[in-house]
């Protein structure tokens, strides 16, 4: 009888070692049989090195991202893919916070994950990266991934299903034939949607074979995460997302239909 319980897939802890100790706690609650993380363990939040202690505790596999990359190789920046100078701005803060603040012994285990999985739900191939299949920082947002680009990416990287994250968004688009793109969503900070709690995705086998991917919301000790941000002297920008759910950096980024779903 083929396993039916899900697969819990989220991205971007960004530090946010409570959020993260909250999704797995909560992807065990639903059943999960395995948990990945995707990748970018630090920026924004306080305490990188509670983060990348939890991830290599936790019952969950890892793929790296960006920023793991960065972080473990002692990089002079994130990578993370801004090319406004106010996103940078901030970008360059949350990086040299967390660049100091990790230790050595776990900068040389994010400097050894690997950039991609595999792995199969339902019958169907799954390929697990950060950004993209095609580049680490690549941002994917809903608005300006149509259908075609989505099925010659399935079909140049051979998998029914792309799951990322990066965008700090979450959302899919399928295809006819079930193929599709899925941004499993950051736990590190809110979607930019007004509500404090974080997403990851939980994949679903279908009976008979597919797979349904469920976006699942995670309430955490957000106020907690806030004070201990305040403490470290982070931006009071990135505590007010934190506190309100709304964005206040890293916005040049985003598209027109994303930004006007934001309040700033």
């Amino acid at each position: 009888m083929p396993e039916l319980r899900p697969v819990a897939l989220f991205g971007g802890a960004y530090n946010n070692w409570l959020a993260l100790r909250a999704t797995v706690r909560d992807a065990q609650a639903r059943g999960a049989r395995e948990t990945w993380f995707l990748g970018d363990a630090g920026g924004f939040g306080p305490h990188p090195d509670r983060t990348v202690e939890l991830l290599r505790e936790l019952p969950l596999r890892v793929v790296a991202g960006n920023y793991d990359h960065s972080v473990g190789r002692d990089r002079p920046d994130c990578a993370c893919g801004y090319t406004d100078p106010r996103d940078n701005h901030f970008a360059r803060i949350s990086y040299a916070y967390t660049l100091d603040r990790t230790h050595r012994e776990h900068k040389a285990w994010l400097a050894a994950l690997p950039e991609q999985a595999r792995i199969e739900v339902g019958g169907r191939q799954v390929l697990l990266c950060h950004g993209s299949p095609r580049r680490q920082n690549e941002f994917l947002w809903q608005s300006d991934t149509p259908a075609a680009f989505v099925r010659h990416l399935c079909e140049q990287h051979q998998a029914d299903l792309i799951c990322c994250t990066h965008t700090g968004i979450h959302w899919q688009r399928r295809l006819p034939d079930g193929r599709g793109v899925v941004n499993v969503g950051a736990i590190g900070r809110p979607a930019n949607d007004g509500r404090t709690c974080t997403w990851y995705t939980l994949l679903h086998p279908v009976e008979g074979g597919g797979v349904r991917a469920e976006a699942v919301p995670v309430v955490y000790d957000h106020e907690r995460l806030a004070r201990e941000m305040e403490a470290e002297g982070l931006p009071p920008e990135f505590v007010e997302t934190i506190r309100t759910g709304w964005w206040t950096t890293c916005l040049e980024i985003l598209p027109p239909r994303e930004r006007q779903a934001g309040r700033y």
